[in-house]
């Protein structure tokens, strides 16, 4: 089935409208449709990744100290407990204490969400960060 593009208009404020155009203009949107199109995905995705139980991909960053006690293990055995879900995991030396790991997951968003938030609480982790999103197949 060929996608039907529809024109709507939207009435906006002139100073919200004149904000947007320089923030695309920044992002180096060539037109305001294209940017109103990702920002309508973005918030469709939002809603996706809101359900639990919805196919979702992610990346989970941890930087952590690489001296901490048996906190290599621990991730080491996180990651073999989730094999099913993770796809891959990179792993970065920052300086001589400081190592980023960066793991890449598929799965439910529960199930995502658990497995960061275990990797997270564990000693020795500094600072996480996990990003969530749809698979995008439901997004045109």
């Amino acid at each position: 089935m060929k996608n039907v593009l529809e024109r709507v208009g939207v009435s906006l404020d002139q100073n919200l409208l004149n904000q947007f155009d320089a923030l695309i203009e920044k992002q180096g949107y060539v037109n305001r449709s294209e940017a109103v199109r990702d920002l309508i995905r973005a918030r469709l995705d939002q809603e996706q990744t809101a359900n639990p139980t919805a196919d979702a991909v992610a990346a989970i960053l941890l930087v952590y100290d690489h001296h901490a006690s048996n906190l290599l293990e621990r991730l080491n055995h996180l990651q073999h407990d989730h094999l099913l879900q993770i796809i891959t995991s990179t792993h970065i030396h920052l300086d001589h204490h400081n190592c980023l790991e960066i793991i890449i997951l598929k799965g439910k968003v529960s199930k995502i969400q658990s497995l960061a938030n275990r990797m997270t609480c564990l000693k020795g982790v500094k600072l996480s960060r996990t990003n969530i999103m749809s698979t995008g197949k439901e997004l045109t």
